[in-house]
């Protein structure tokens, strides 16, 4: 029997002396519970991702440094931690720690060059399998894509591994835990091994990692499972890991077994499962939105963030985002209404203020309008009130919220949504500016969803700011459907288009209107160059606009 701890932790990029200290901890812990093998994320030294930080010799010196310093205290228990290797190029490792040393390393062979990954970039692929042999036992030690792809675990079983052990960052989208789940069920099965998955937890800058780690038998039954969104460790005792090394075939992966020095602890007490439940969909995007905020703002080390609150849906659940991640005192609310405003509105922003218990501030802008109005009128003679004039308000706002920022330090949260982000319905040094952006991967409706899942928690958000029309409230009467489709047709749109990558004629062809699908698609190409421009925020679908979705600003293919 083996007993296999997985260090699910949340770690900082670049903070490498605060990783050893919390890796060293971790591994105290799994040491209590007598484990023999201990396994932390991918890139736990150095953070994940650490984008061109890994282009500098002297960082990867610096982890390797770290790296050995850990080492050092490494006893009567065998690590697998992730770090950047240093060689003739980088090369993304999982280090053996074992008897006080680095044992050996094992690089990643799979380097996913996709979505938000850039590993070409800055990794050389590994050219051989890694199998460590702990006292007879096999397990095949692999990195993040590697299990993904799967050529890599077919040939650790091939050489006799009972259990493959895959260290991970995979970042947090929508329904990613259920794909990972099946995946590993999938390899455990096919492989006739035990699968382990360690993951990182926490928020770096646009990504949010969940953790989620999970064992799965060679029938494909979960038999442990982490926590979602939470650090933790999961301890399983995995029996049946002696076998002997299938035939090994022409097309498998090359290999070689790394033997580790390491003296079991034989009288132990079976454990119970380790199986945390999982969090129904809203309750999970939540969650993650959440830390997301949490993170970003602890780890760029704000103490206060400001939200502009016009008593609309999108400010309303930024505000609640933002006590519920960082306590109300930590969070302050700007009121500023214009000639526009309605009361309702006002009123909705301080009944939502005082049911969070935050400090509100009312900054009026009509005095401030008017003089850039005194100002232009001579050059806008004769011309018509228009979007100019709409957008004037939003820009008096953006600039109050950033004067609050540079006085006090405040981090100043965006309020806008995907779907505003998508067609442009937003104003450029306006509403769309601010230092992070909660809500820029949640379409409208999904808005409103996750502001009555919040409400069922405790009710905060005012009934009035869930049942009222939308409105930018820049001009008489105005309603976000005069500019836009109805959210309800303009969401499922924007999914196709933006996540799913269709051509109108296949969105056409799914019922939609041709028209306001062509319109829609329009603005959402018209529009690269406001989001180029705005904010960074939270990615929770598969594709979000950043990274994700990197389309040239001087573009004129339709």
């Amino acid at each position: 029997m083996l007993r296999i701890a997985l260090a699910q932790l949340n770690v900082t990029v670049g903070d490498l002396r605060g990783n050893v200290r919390k890796i060293r901890h971790w591994i105290e812990k799994a040491k209590r519970y007598r484990a023999d093998i201990v396994a932390f994320p991918e890139l736990a030294i150095s953070g994940y991702p650490a984008e061109d930080l890994i282009l500098r010799p002297g960082f990867l010196s610096d982890c390797e440094e770290a790296l050995k310093e850990l080492a050092h205290d490494v006893k009567g228990i065998v690590a697998i931690v992730g770090y950047p290797r240093k060689g003739e190029k980088a090369y993304n490792s999982a280090a053996i720690l074992s008897g006080g040393k680095v044992v050996a390393a094992i690089d990643k062979i799979h380097l996913p060059n996709y979505g938000v990954f850039d590993e070409q970039r800055y990794f050389a692929p590994g050219d051989r399998v890694g199998v460590i042999s702990v006292d007879g036992f096999k397990v095949g030690v692999s990195i993040c894509e590697d299990i993904w792809v799967g050529d890599v675990i077919e040939a650790q079983a091939a050489v006799g591994a009972g259990v493959a052990l895959n260290i991970s960052s995979s970042p947090y989208h929508i329904g990613k835990g259920g794909e990972r789940q099946a995946l590993m069920a999938e390899r455990a099965h096919t492989t006739s091994t035990h699968v382990a998955y360690v993951n990182l937890v926490g928020g770096q800058d646009e990504l949010v990692f969940d953790g989620h780690s999970l064992v799965v038998n060679p029938q494909g039954e979960i038999i442990a499972r982490g926590k979602q969104f939470r650090e933790d460790l999961i301890v399983v005792d995995i029996g049946g890991t002696r076998r002997h090394p299938l035939r090994q075939g022409s097309g498998l992966l090359p290999a070689r077994v790394i033997r580790v020095k390491h003296t079991r602890r034989r009288r132990r007490a079976s454990l119970a499962p380790h199986l945390a439940p999982t969090l129904d969909r809203l309750e999970e995007i939540y969650t993650a939105i959440v830390l997301g905020t949490h993170d970003y703002v602890r780890k760029n080390r704000f103490k206060t963030v400001v939200v502009g609150l016009s008593g609309g849906i999108d400010s309303s659940l930024v505000a609640t985002i933002a006590v519920d991640a960082l306590g109300k005192d930590r969070v302050v609310g700007v009121a500023m209404p214009s000639r526009f405003s309605s009361e309702a509105s006002v009123r909705d922003a301080q009944r939502l203020a005082r049911a969070l218990d935050i400090k509100l501030l009312k900054l009026d802008i009509e005095t401030i309008f008017r003089a850039y109005l005194r100002t232009l009128r001579p050059i806008f003679e004769g011309l018509p009130f228009d979007v100019t004039e709409e957008n004037i308000q939003a820009r008096i706002r953006g600039n109050l919220l950033m004067a609050l920022s540079n006085k006090f330090g405040y981090l100043v949260l965006n309020t806008g949504n995907k779907s505003e982000l998508a067609v442009g319905y937003c104003t450029l040094y306006g509403d769309l500016a601010g230092g992070f952006a909660i809500l820029k991967d949640v379409p409208k409706t999904l808005v409103y969803e996750l502001a009555r899942y919040r409400n069922s928690l405790e009710p905060v958000i005012p009934v009035e700011i869930l049942t009222k029309p939308p409105s930018a409230e820049l001009r008489p009467d105005q309603r976000d459907e005069d500019s836009l489709p109805p959210y309800e047709l303009l969401d499922p749109i924007l999914d196709m288009y933006v996540v799913e990558d269709m051509s109108v004629d296949e969105i056409v062809a799914r019922g939609f209107p041709r028209a306001i699908v062509r319109r829609v698609a329009e603005l959402v190409d018209r529009n690269e160059y406001k989001r180029r421009q705005g904010p960074p925020g939270i990615k929770i679908t598969p594709r979000a606009f950043g990274k994700d979705r990197r389309m040239p600003i001087t573009n004129r293919y339709r």
